[in-house]
């Protein structure tokens, strides 16, 4: 099975629970993401890889049209059902894969991704995707979860993620994003970096990972060096994994 076909498997399960988990739905970097955006009232934008449609429907109101797409259908609907619930009904819903995206060339003036670059089993043909369906001078929205530039942290971090989800590829360094996107053909506009709090509990239970893996996933967390407790603020209370810290990017690059 591909990391595509887990990618399916894994978000069609919890595709609810997606539309309703805080740190998707709440996320101060999704507040930036709309506020480092350029919008005048008349955009096209696409939302590539919706997941539970918050990205999409912060932006609704702002542009004449979004389109959200996803790989996974059970995803697409409940997006749906999240975004016209609030009222907005200037959105379609096309399934469709981020890195073959079924848009012509330069159709879009506005595309946007939110933490799901890291399931992509090839992340530069994603960006090249990207920078395809965008017109000129278009505007690059991207927001994900990244690693610290030490690999010894970057192994750390994919280690547990991938543990928790099986249909995590990898979360880059910063400097392997800016360096995709600007090799691509886009100029960095404008980035900034957030610290993301995640509770072991919500964070396992979201990918409905087995209490026998959960358990050998806190413990080897707990075991790690105090060198990498320290870095991820690792929480342990009464011998329990509570919380540990990762880090996040926006990132806005217009298509030069």
């Amino acid at each position: 099975m591909d990391l595509k076909n887990d990618v399916q498997n894994q978000f069609g399960k919890s595709a609810d629970s997606y539309v309703s988990s805080t740190i998707h739905k709440d996320g101060k970097d999704l507040v930036k993401l709309r506020e480092m955006a350029s919008i005048i009232g008349e955009e096209t934008l696409l939302d590539v890889a919706t997941g539970g449609g918050h990205t999409a429907n912060a932006f609704a109101p702002y542009v004449k049209l979004v389109t959200a797409v996803d790989l996974t259908p059970e995803m697409l609907t409940a997006a749906e059902k999240f975004i016209k619930g609030n009222g907005h009904r200037n959105i379609d819903f096309v399934q469709g894969d981020a890195e073959n995206l079924p848009f012509p060339n330069e159709g879009f003036d506005i595309v946007t991704c939110r933490i799901a670059p890291h399931h992509f089993p090839n992340v530069k043909k994603f960006v090249e995707e990207v920078h395809r369906v965008l017109k000129k001078n278009g505007q690059f929205l991207l927001d994900d979860n990244v690693v610290p530039e030490e690999d010894d942290f970057d192994l750390f971090y994919n280690t547990i993620e991938k543990w928790r989800d099986y249909s995590h590829n990898r979360a880059w360094k910063k400097s392997e994003w800016l360096r995709m996107l600007e090799m691509s053909g886009f100029e960095i506009y404008e980035w900034h970096r957030f610290d993301k709090i995640f509770r072991f509990d919500p964070w396992c239970n979201r990918m409905n990972l087995p209490q026998d893996e959960k358990e050998k996933l806190a413990e080897y967390m707990k075991g790690a060096s105090q060198k990498i407790k320290n870095k991820f603020k690792i929480v342990i209370e009464a011998d329990e994994m509570i919380s540990f810290q990762g880090e996040a990017v926006v990132i806005k690059a217009i298509k030069r």
